[in-house]
């Protein structure tokens, strides 16, 4: 392009552009590296009345595209310059006979299939989505390379405005094919717009039951996203939606447990309570699934919801209860969690013949997680029979029960050496506020000059529960090697909790070295450090919630 060209569009300097075209009227055709014309630089930079000079002088810059396939359009309604996309449709609009755009002018598409309504729907621009579905109603059909309609834009993005804008003029049309993107309620649900979601059925009714290409309903969305009010929207409209399959053959239940989506199996549960007996193609329930998807916040809400014995200690089509699926694929919080539970039998036998005890022991690798839960199994099937005779098969499978390899596990390795790198830290700065003393020492007699104060007291008590702590941490990690099969759960497990005291307790010992030192000559400095340090155990729970509590070991 032309530099004067381009300087002047760029500076909006209307009567630079008019002195340059007068003197070469083709310089209009010239494009930048990108295919820009001067007309998309005008656009892009909401300069309004050189857009118009531009036009006047050659309308046919309106219908071409850059290297992305935008046209003016499509850039004014990306940067939002309405004022300037608002002259370009009435230009396309009001003189169709000398533009080449064809019979339908607004219906050019770029790389992305996305028309100027895709973009002023994105942009948010309700004006313009008005004067573009009132010059060419018809492009709230065109879907661009995603599958998605203006309206399935809209909904996702909770615009509001502009789905009552489509919804007032148009019904809200169900796909002739499923798409990948569902319908405009799929949209609404995955956004979490329960307003939207009541509109678009409240319009069309029969949307509630239409599916995707995967077969997911609008409850399979809400389901996966945990969008309790919507469950309970869908559910309370339509109940069957809760039994209805996908392509996987998974009913919503079955989908929110592998996406761990609690808050939505109670509520699907507390509306259709039997849903809990659905099973996949595999024969498998909820409480499999929660296994295999490593959910185990799902797996615990099953637990304490479903009451049957049958549907806990439910087979799949291999005779694997959860419990069997637990121990076989070493999900040490899963199996724990159902060990604990006393309706889980942990006896029952799959197809092979197999208890979940009996899978662990033929596990060709077995490491020092799996020695425990074997373990464990093994202390509830003598717990279960203590009255009665142990079953042969039992006897004779811990008879010839050998591990195979030394055990070596890198995760509880990684696990010790950051909980020892922390109690060394945690130790070594306790030790070091103890020499140094808040307040310092008496000259003459060397004893510390806050011994009288209450929170110097509390500070001596805090830092030296902080260097003990952290001081049994180190000492029992260096004998990790010692025995991997019984001490790993329980080294991780001791090991975590009084990390976590030794932090604590120096939180505590910071706070009353503070309140020492500085409470007499500046106490609201010592008010807001106290304020600041007790948030401090708040804010991690607000960051890590339950997982707080979690051992640090496979789930």
């Amino acid at each position: 392009m032309d530099p004067n060209l381009y300087q002047a569009v760029t500076r909006g300097n209307v009567q630079r552009l008019k002195s340059l075209t007068d003197k070469e009227p083709k310089l209009l055709l010239s494009r930048t590296p990108h295919e820009n014309t001067a007309l998309h630089i005008a656009a892009k930079q909401g300069h309004k009345k050189v857009a118009e000079e531009i036009i006047s002088r050659d309308n046919t810059l309106l219908s071409i595209g850059n290297k992305d396939g935008d046209t003016p359009l499509h850039i004014a309604l990306r940067t939002t310059h309405t004022d300037v996309a608002s002259l370009l449709i009435n230009y396309t609009k009001n003189y169709p006979a000398g533009i080449e755009l064809g019979e339908k002018p607004f219906r050019q598409i770029n790389n992305k299939d996305n028309t100027v309504l895709h973009e002023a729907v994105s942009s948010n621009s309700i004006q313009i989505v008005k004067e573009l579905l009132e010059a060419d109603p018809e492009l709230r059909h065109i879907l661009n390379n995603k599958n998605e309609s203006p309206l399935h834009i809209a909904a996702l993005k909770g615009l509001s405005e502009i789905v009552d804008e489509f919804l007032s003029k148009f019904s809200c049309d169900v796909p002739a094919e499923k798409l990948d993107t569902g319908t405009p309620l799929h949209q609404a649900v995955l956004g979490g717009h329960i307003k939207i979601v009541e509109k678009l059925l409240q319009k069309n009714a029969d949307l509630i039951s239409q599916c995707d290409a995967c077969g997911n309903t609008a409850l399979h969305s809400a389901a996966m996203k945990n969008y309790v009010n919507i469950v309970d929207l869908l559910l309370r409209k339509n109940l069957t939606l809760a039994y209805s399959k996908n392509e996987e053959k998974r009913p919503p239940l079955l989908v929110a447990t592998a996406y761990g989506s609690n808050a939505a199996i109670k509520e699907i549960l507390k509306h259709c309570p039997d849903a809990s007996e659905q099973v996949d193609d595999r024969g498998r329930n909820a409480l499999h699934i929660a296994v295999y998807s490593r959910t185990v916040g799902s797996l615990k809400c099953l637990l304490n919801t479903i009451e049957s014995e049958d549907i806990i200690n439910k087979q799949d089509e291999d005779g694997n209860t959860p419990l069997h699926l637990a121990a076989k694929q070493s999900r040490i919080q899963s199996t724990l969690l159902l060990l604990k539970d006393k309706r889980v039998n942990p006896y029952l036998k799959n197809n092979d013949g197999l208890t979940a005890r009996m899978l662990v022991e033929n596990l060709d690798n077995v490491d020092a997680y799996e020695m425990y839960i074997w373990k464990k199994l093994k202390e509830r099937e003598t717990k279960t029979f203590s009255k009665e005779k142990f079953p042969d098969t039992m006897q004779m499978q811990s008879r010839t029960f050998r591990w195979k390899k030394h055990p070596s596990d890198d995760q509880f390795r990684s696990s010790a050496t950051a909980c020892t790198v922390a109690s060394t830290l945690i130790a070594s700065v306790t030790f070091a506020a103890i020499i140094t003393m808040p307040g310092g020492y008496e000259e003459s007699t060397g004893k510390p000059l806050l011994t009288d104060h209450a929170s110097f007291k509390v500070f001596i008590i805090s830092n030296t529960i902080a260097t003990c702590s952290s001081l049994v941490v180190i000492f029992c990690y260096m004998w990790t090697w010692k025995d991997s099969v019984q001490s790993n759960v329980k080294q991780l497990t001791w090991g975590h909790r009084l990390t976590a005291v030794a932090s604590l307790a120096m939180l505590v010992s910071l706070t009353a070295a503070v309140f020492a030192t500085i409470s007499e000559g500046c106490k609201w400095l010592a008010i807001v450090v106290f304020l600041i340090c007790c948030s401090a155990p708040f804010i991690v729970w607000a960051i890590l919630g339950n997982n707080v509590l979690f051992i640090p070991v496979p789930i």
